[in-house]
């Protein structure tokens, strides 16, 4: 498999077609049964990776981990308001363990690469202190976006109307993603060429 196709087939399993599965039984079940039915794709697929490869996969596991917080937040029931929030908490949910990671050996963002680069050599970079730092600081962006996307979601939540609020709540979180999406492509390039020259120097 190719590795655009390999990413395709990353985002459908884990994002698309569980969400996809959600909104097809929504209208024949409870939300928390569809939800759970839906949970069981990313779930599956984090076991099978953790079959084969003896590892956990970041991306998938994410996945994993907005759905059971989506389940739980589902439980929890709540005012229209709360359930306007429930989305929010879900990216914030993302963001914090993005900053979270920071304070670990390697923070997600390198896991996140290593699921769709297929480069044997790719690990071996971590020697390399730019590399390090890039991985650090591409993680603290993401968190820090995420994060501050559903801050700025909640403040809607109970400053704006209802109607208000759904018209304009995607383009502040397509706005944040892309911009984050944005900085990451523009930063990789230049990065990617950084870290060529230094191991050339070494």
């Amino acid at each position: 498999m190719s590795k655009r196709n390999y990413v395709i087939f990353t985002l459908l399993v884990n994002g698309i077609v569980p969400w996809l599965l959600y909104v097809l039984l929504n209208d024949h079940m409870s939300s928390i049964a569809a939800l759970s039915i839906a949970t069981l794709v990313p779930l599956v697929d984090n076991v099978v990776h953790l079959a084969k490869h003896r590892k956990l996969d970041a991306f998938g596991s994410i996945m994993l981990f907005t759905f059971l917080l989506t389940i739980a937040l589902v439980l929890m029931g709540g005012s229209e308001k709360v359930l306007l929030v429930r989305e929010s908490i879900i990216t914030a949910g993302v963001g914090l363990v993005f900053l979270i990671s920071l304070l670990f050996r390697r923070p997600i963002m390198f896991y996140l690469a290593m699921r769709f680069i297929h480069n044997p050599s790719f690990a071996d970079n971590w020697s390399v202190a730019y590399f390090r730092f890039v991985m650090r600081l591409m993680t603290l962006v993401w968190g820090i976006m995420l994060t501050l996307e559903a801050v700025v979601r909640v403040i809607m939540v109970y400053e704006l109307s209802v109607s208000t609020y759904l018209a304009l709540s995607n383009f502040v979180l397509y706005g944040f993603i892309g911009a984050a999406v944005l900085w990451t492509v523009v930063y990789r390039r230049h990065s990617a060429a950084k870290l060529t020259a230094i191991k050339k120097t070494v």
